[in-house]
């Protein structure tokens, strides 16, 4: 991450910061992609634990005792990400990277959605629920909010 990047997330919410996240995961599966159609395996590798690093990471800072069902949701979702993930590498299978891309898009254009709405009818998401290691508001939301 360049200089710029880190100065933009200075002031990022706990939503845009998840959002981050997901875009950091599907940046490294899309370097492991590349990699594996160069054949080049150490950077393929490389690339996947750096995904499954911030799959790890979201999932450790889940709060499940404040999240509830959706915070559960999102583990299982963390849980067959990695799962995924694992065996792309394992086989060096394009089509499971390109499906781990898929649903983690899918995930964060969710939460972008929420992000846009939060903003437009004035509603902040309380950050005493928030995890402090991200600050991500993902075990926060209302059981009527799917993601």
């Amino acid at each position: 991450m360049n200089s710029y990047d880190a100065r933009a997330l200075e002031g990022a919410s706990g939503v845009e910061l998840t959002i981050a996240l997901y875009d950091g995961i599907v940046r490294f599966m899309r370097s492991a992609i590349d990699a594996a159609e160069r054949g080049d395996v150490v950077r393929r590798r490389a690339a996947v634990r750096r995904a499954m690093a911030i799959v790890i990471h979201l999932q450790m800072t889940l709060r499940l005792d404040v999240g509830g069902k959706p915070a559960q949701a999102l583990g299982e979702f963390y849980a067959a990400m990695f799962a995924l993930m694992l065996q792309g590498s394992q086989a060096n299978c394009r089509k499971k990277f390109e499906e781990v891309i898929a649903c983690v898009w899918n995930v964060r254009e969710a939460w972008r959605n929420i992000s846009q709405n939060t903003v437009s009818e004035g509603v902040v998401l309380d950050p005493t629920l928030q995890s402090s290691a991200t600050e991500s508001p993902q075990s926060a939301l209302p059981l009527s909010w799917t993601v």
